[in-house]
């Protein structure tokens, strides 16, 4: 398989088989979320640049707990719009990253997709 790009068309159907190594390969922050908000998947890159564990983050609320500086209209209300609304979700916002770091200039690709199991949040650092 090729190596996946952030900007790679198709992406939210791409991500879902991938294997962990496979995700941790990724140049890019990958943080796949189920509908409660729950992670799922969280992929060593952006483990790294967070510096978050992997084990802190897993089962734990993506918008309360472990990014809250997203958990507004930006990026947490445009999954819940578009959820609502049965329709997918794949845009591309520049923004800045605030928690537990100094301000940190990001994209953030936002995918989902109304019949697959997790949605995510691609984190391209600039």
């Amino acid at each position: 398989m090729q190596q996946l790009e952030f900007d790679q068309p198709g992406m939210a159907a791409l991500l879902a088989p991938l294997d962990d190594g496979t995700l941790d390969s990724l140049g890019f922050g990958v943080i796949g979320f189920d509908a409660d908000g729950k992670v799922q998947r969280y992929n060593r890159f952006e483990s790294q640049a967070a510096g978050l564990g992997v084990e802190r983050v897993l089962q734990q609320d993506l918008f309360l707990v472990v990014a809250p500086c997203m958990n507004n209209f930006l990026v947490a209300q445009r999954f819940i719009e578009a959820r609502d609304a049965g329709v997918a979700l794949d845009e591309t916002i520049p923004y800045v990253l605030t928690l537990r770091m100094r301000p940190t200039k990001v994209r953030l690709r936002l995918l989902s997709a109304p019949d697959a199991a997790l949605a995510y949040v691609l984190v391209q650092r600039l």
